[in-house]
């Protein structure tokens, strides 16, 4: 048995599961792997089932719907509690996140002290490929702008490539996190962040999806801008202490 598990979420993605399977299951470290699937109408589904025969560390958390990318990681994790894990990874399916980087992030937080490491694109320059320059500066700027309302030291605030140890998600209430698109993974940041604990930002680069579709649009970039600013509103009224 292993403590590390990694939350895929998946809507639409039988180009590349199986591949990104295989991939984390042929690294160094055991890694179990949740796919939290939101009955995609392509089949994906279907593929990691098939693999489940193969492989006894993969799992399958199957949804109604697509019901955002924020529920779909607050169901895994909350399922991933429920069981014997002490580091919960967030990762894509696409492999914009190279999985050999979750062996740096397992130990970030593993030996280097870390409460939550943040695969971060910003943290030494901008480390990003394939993207336009309009998503680029769109993503980079969104960080800045984060920064600035919260005071948030983190160069990265809207990473999806992300290890969690299990103190956090059972600090944070869960449920008491609003948002469920681009703006969700602001604000587990923002709460890990006013609870005290230790972020520590990790270099990667990040490579755009060369399969598949990608799930990004407008009105989830205008989810983060305005919701950073309610977020921050209501931290005034909340109490932030560990048990």
């Amino acid at each position: 048995m292993t403590d590390c598990i990694v939350i895929i979420p998946t809507y639409n993605e039988k180009e590349n599961i199986e591949a990104i399977i295989r991939k984390v299951f042929s690294l160094d470290i055991d890694f179990d792997i949740l796919i939290v699937e939101d009955n995609s109408p392509d089949g994906t589904a279907a593929i990691v089932k098939n693999l489940q025969k193969e492989f006894d560390q993969l799992h399958i958390l199957e949804r109604k719907g697509k019901l955002g990318l924020g529920t779909a990681y607050i169901d895994g994790f909350k399922w991933c509690l429920e069981r014997h894990y002490n580091y919960v990874f967030e990762m894509d399916a696409d492999f914009s996140h190279n999985p050999e980087d979750l062996i740096r992030l397992h130990d970030a937080c593993a030996n280097k002290g870390g409460d939550l490491a943040i695969g971060s694109r910003y943290v030494s320059g901008v480390n990003v490929v394939n993207w336009p320059m309009g998503r680029v500066l769109m993503s980079y700027f969104a960080s800045k702008y984060v920064r600035f309302v919260t005071g948030m030291k983190v160069h990265d605030a809207t990473a999806g490539f992300i290890c969690y140890t299990r103190k956090v998600l059972e600090t944070i209430e869960l449920n008491k996190i609003r948002f469920i698109g681009y703006a969700f993974q602001i604000e587990m940041k923002f709460t890990t962040w006013k609870y005290g604990f230790n972020i520590i930002e990790v270099p990667i680069i990040f490579t755009d999806r060369t399969e598949g579709t990608s799930k990004m649009s407008g009105g989830i970039f205008n989810e983060a801008v305005w919701g950073v600013v309610k977020m921050k509103l209501r931290s005034y009224f909340r109490k932030y202490k560990r048990a």
